[in-house]
């Protein structure tokens, strides 16, 4: 990979684990001299715009924290037509999972070196005719996107466990909903329906490795939509159970389908979510508010490790990197975006862009 690095960094995520990674990060990109810059994000919408800064300097903008930040980033990158890459630093990491990018940051690090850009679908979503949000994985309604959103509160138990406890919570406090699923005109069909939640993937993956649409596919320009209809809140925590593996599709109260588009309502007030945000547009979602939501196929292109045996390009390998001595010069900026952590190294550091 031939680009220049301009690494995003939320140094909230996961409790300060993207700053933590940053070290072996940058010690395996010196070793394959990449130039790179460190930029610092106060929030979702700042981190949008440096990646529009990034895309128009000719840098390949990373993520360097959860699905919620790699979702804003996508956006903007294809927005802007340019190169998103991965460091997973979050609770959840589902969408770096979807694409094969390793969890541990050495070998993700070594994927920008020696990955290859590949083009994936997103997702299109507005509340009714409102301004169009992008996001990456999934967008959801119901006892998930309630769940998330106590999952965002909890400081004390993260991960998989984490979402699993926050579902639970969720559920205990679950009011009754008719879900509406439109299909649109080309296909002229609805399915109304009292039920749990809808999830409306791109990606299998959600809540921190739950394979919530087991055969969903990032490059087919679908959506798998999934809704779990309404039972006893028992049987609820079987379908979280056996989404573990994506057997909950094979459960009688759910049911499944894909289209390129679909418009979903309810009929009480609720958060919609998406990549483990609450939706800026749906905070909650009014009843019988349309949520309309589309695939984008092929809309951003993102680096993503070399298949096995086809060749991983001239860059060192990990393990060649992090066994390196002695270890990249520290050096300080103290610039808040070229040099963000305490003892990380600064390479080829450029100043930072004007706002």
């Amino acid at each position: 990979m031939s680009h220049p690095f301009c690494l995003v960094v939320n140094p909230a995520a996961s409790r300060g684990r993207s700053l933590r990674r940053l070290p072996e990060v940058l010690r395996v990109l010196s070793a394959g001299s990449a130039s790179v810059r460190i930029c610092e994000t106060t929030s979702l919408g700042h981190a949008a715009q440096l990646a529009e800064q990034a895309t128009g300097r000719g840098e390949a903008v990373v993520a360097v924290g959860g699905d919620g930040l790699v979702g804003t980033l996508a956006g903007a990158v294809s927005r802007v037509g340019g190169t998103l890459g991965i460091i997973p630093a979050g609770r959840g990491n589902d969408f770096a999972r979807m694409l094969g990018i390793p969890a541990r940051p050495v070998p993700a690090a070594a994927a920008l070196l020696d990955g290859q850009p590949r083009p994936v679908d997103l997702i299109g979503v507005r509340n009714g005719d409102g301004a169009e949000e992008i996001v990456a994985g999934s967008v959801y309604l119901g006892v998930v996107s309630e769940g998330g959103e106590i999952a965002n509160r909890s400081r004390w138990v993260t991960g998989p466990l984490g979402y699993q406890l926050a579902g639970i919570r969720a559920l205990l406090r679950w009011r009754p909903a008719t879900f509406t699923v439109d299909y649109g005109p080309a296909v002229d069909l609805a399915t109304s329906f009292p039920g749990f939640c809808v999830i409306v993937a791109n990606s299998v993956y959600l809540a921190a490795g739950k394979k919530a649409a087991p055969d969903a596919d990032i490059g087919d320009g679908l959506l798998d939509v999934i809704m779990v209809h309404q039972a006893r809140k028992l049987s609820f925590v079987k379908v979280m159970q056996q989404a573990s593996s994506g057997a909950h599709v094979r459960l009688s109260q759910v049911s499944t389908r894909r289209a390129a588009s679909v418009i979903v309502t309810t009929d009480r007030a609720m958060p919609a979510a998406a990549d483990g945000e609450t939706l800026a547009c749906a905070s909650p979602l009014g009843a019988g508010a349309a949520l309309r939501i589309r695939a984008l196929p092929g809309a951003l292109r993102v680096i993503t490790p070399v298949p096995a045996g086809t060749g991983a390009g001239d860059h060192p390998s990990a393990e060649r990197t992090v066994r390196l001595w002695p270890p990249p010069r520290k050096e300080s900026t103290n610039s808040g975006l070229a040099d963000s952590s305490a003892g990380v190294p600064s390479i080829r550091t450029s100043p930072p862009p004007s706002t």
